[in-house]
């Protein structure tokens, strides 16, 4: 029985009217990050997994997709270990390399492995793909487009305050209106150092990560789960319980974090981002959340996250400040900072609010009719002309009947079709008709393509 072909599942075809779409949203993204400064780069699809391991934390290293090393990748494999089963030990002797989880990491390894031919601070996008292995559902996926944008080599908050407004130009650029959600890790790390658990930041923002999607009991269940003590919950009952405008939750916790000198450095830099603002305040919401953890390992200051106003998606921008990210690399010292849109999720957005109804997905404005072999010659000449005009047109790929053809140019929301049989070519002119109005009006091969902006 033949097999139905499909695609992996978490994984997407993109049409040519969806692609039309989609590059609306990376065209926008692309000239605001250009506006910026920002200049681009590219990394390979695939990196070594020494590179990406241990930078996502134990839940994110179990995302990685593997790449099984070329030939008998199971030569240095012995029999014990199969019999083990022990795919971690197995995993690291037949598989070397592994598709991207981020750009971030390959971002950090491109800057130490080029350090002598980078200016800093280095301003880069990227707009790449990467790969998860992930649960697919609603707005998740294991294969997506991400558009990161960073500054490494600098740890001025001006590039927290740059990044926040990139942000607002994109989403007011794309009609989409978003909330703009910040926190600090340092007053996470201040929480868990004064509740005796300083050791334990990463099981405690991989857990606070989910509350938004699980809920505080659920949260609370696995700090538990994680062995963590209930005093060391109570510590934690900030984050779940300040309410009240940014100045209100800051001054919260300047109470609760005296005396944690990182926890009191991480109030001063959100609120130093809030003064920033206060004079030219961002044309999207902005609110501080102290329940905002994201649970990759390697931010250490402001994390950044944006979600869609009215629809139940997820995060569709997020990031922050990292450190010591290129320390691991070999490179000390040099901070960065940065945020990534995710185009897949802002489709899906602007798909629900009907953004894209106005966007013709055509594949070009005019189409000719092909009357046959006779008048092909003079259907070139208006190509030419249309072409020559900066006008998208296409002939018809065959003598069908003319009815046929319109249908084909309707079919494709073509706006315009142009005609021109034995009476046109004599006269040297071109009935033009407009596809949604029904209008004609007949013109000179002349005029053709000057009637289009």
């Amino acid at each position: 029985m033949q097999v139905k072909p499909n695609i992996p599942k978490g994984t997407r075809d993109f049409p040519p009217g969806e692609i039309i779409r989609r590059e609306l949203i990376l065209n926008i993204i692309k000239e605001t990050f250009t506006l910026f400064g920002y200049q681009p780069l590219e990394t390979p699809a695939m990196e070594n997994l020494s590179t990406l391991l241990g930078k996502y934390g134990e839940e994110g290293d179990k995302l990685l997709f593997r790449i099984l090393n070329s030939g008998d990748f199971l030569e240095n494999v012995t029999e014990e270990e199969l019999l083990r089963r022990d795919s971690s030990s197995v995993s690291s002797k037949i598989c070397e390399k592994g598709l991207r989880y981020d750009l971030t990491v390959p971002f950090a390894r491109f800057v130490v492995q080029h350090r002598n031919e980078i200016t800093f601070p280095f301003k880069r996008y990227q707009i790449q793909t990467v790969w998860r292995a992930d649960r697919p559902q609603k707005g998740r996926y294991r294969e997506f487009t991400q558009c990161d944008v960073d500054v490494i080599g600098s740890d001025s908050l001006l590039n927290e305050l740059e990044l926040l407004r990139v942000i607002d130009e994109i989403f007011a650029r794309l009609k989409v209106p978003v909330t703009i959600k910040i926190n600090n890790r340092k007053i996470l790390a201040g929480l868990a150092g004064k509740a005796g658990a300083a050791d334990r930041l990463t099981d405690i923002t991989t857990a606070i990560d989910k509350l938004e999607k699980t809920g505080k009991d659920a949260v609370i269940a696995e700090l538990r789960e994680k062995g963590l003590s209930e005093q060391v919950i109570d510590g934690l009952t900030p984050v779940f319980e300040i309410k009240g405008d940014n100045y209100e939750k800051l001054t919260g916790l300047r109470k609760i974090l005296s005396g944690s000198h990182e926890g009191m450095k991480g109030i001063v830099e959100l609120e130093t981002l809030t003064r920033y603002l206060d004079p030219d305040p961002l044309r999207c919401g902005y609110q501080i959340d102290l329940a905002l953890a994201r649970g990759l390992n390697y931010y250490t200051g402001a994390i950044i996250e944006v979600k869609a106003d009215g629809v139940n998606i997820g995060s569709i921008c997020g990031g922050g400040r990292y450190d010591n990210l290129t320390g691991i690399f070999g490179l000390e010292g040099v901070s960065g900072v940065g945020v990534s849109f995710g185009a897949e999720r802002i489709y899906d957005v602007m798909l629900q609010q009907g953004r894209f109804e106005n966007v013709s997905t055509a594949p070009c404005r005019v189409l000719i009719i092909n009357f046959g072999a006779d008048e092909y010659v003079y259907a070139l000449k208006i190509l030419k002309k249309l072409h020559s005009s900066g006008v998208s047109a296409m002939i018809y790929p065959g003598d069908a009947k003319i009815g046929k053809q319109m249908a084909y140019a309707d079919s494709l929301n073509i706006p315009y079709v142009a005609l021109a049989g034995e009476d046109e070519i004599k006269n040297g002119e071109v009935t033009l008709k407009n596809m949604v109005t029904g209008k004609q009006q007949r013109i000179s091969l002349e005029e053709t393509g000057n009637l289009f902006p």
